[in-house]
């Protein structure tokens, strides 16, 4: 599959080491299969006046599905919840996958998510409110491995 990864500067040899802390899926490098979403990612970078890249790679995913431990989010549903919740609190419930596959916590479901977070809506709303959102998708590699073996680069362009 072609995935995509939207960032201030050409990655043409990525490394989980360079990821922030806390993500929705912790620590990894994040890709998606959705062209426009990694592109739309590259426009915080660009307001702050940088430059603006769309890197490309190929992804063996069915390979890796096969040999690594994958966990894949169909919904914006209790678990993902729980999940994301979990790792930006810092917890390193992600290091038991080597590739987490799912929805993106983005402005609109973050929203969402703090006001369950602070109390002020129940779980129950939480999820209510969720299941209207469209869910955009990430793929949070955060085995090196994968990423040295099955994740080719193929080309950056600037936007």
């Amino acid at each position: 599959m072609i995935v995509y990864h939207g960032s201030y500067c050409i990655v043409d040899n990525p490394h989980v080491s360079f990821s922030r802390d806390a993500l929705d899926f912790g620590k990894g490098f994040y890709v998606t299969e959705i062209k426009e979403q990694a592109i739309n990612w590259t426009n915080k970078f660009k307001r702050r006046g940088k430059n603006g890249y769309l890197n490309i790679y190929k992804l063996d995913i069915d390979r890796t599905k096969k040999i690594f431990k994958v966990k894949e989010f169909l919904s914006y549903d209790l678990e993902w919840l729980d999940f994301i919740l979990e790792c930006r609190a810092g917890s390193n419930i992600y290091l038991k996958y080597d590739i987490i596959i799912g929805g993106i916590a983005d402005d609109r479901v973050y929203n969402t998510i703090e006001l369950y977070q602070d109390h002020l809506i129940e779980r129950n709303e939480a999820l209510k409110r969720l299941q209207y959102y469209k869910p955009n998708q990430q793929i949070c590699i955060i085995n090196q491995e994968i990423i040295n073996k099955y994740l080719k680069y193929e080309e950056s362009k600037e936007v």
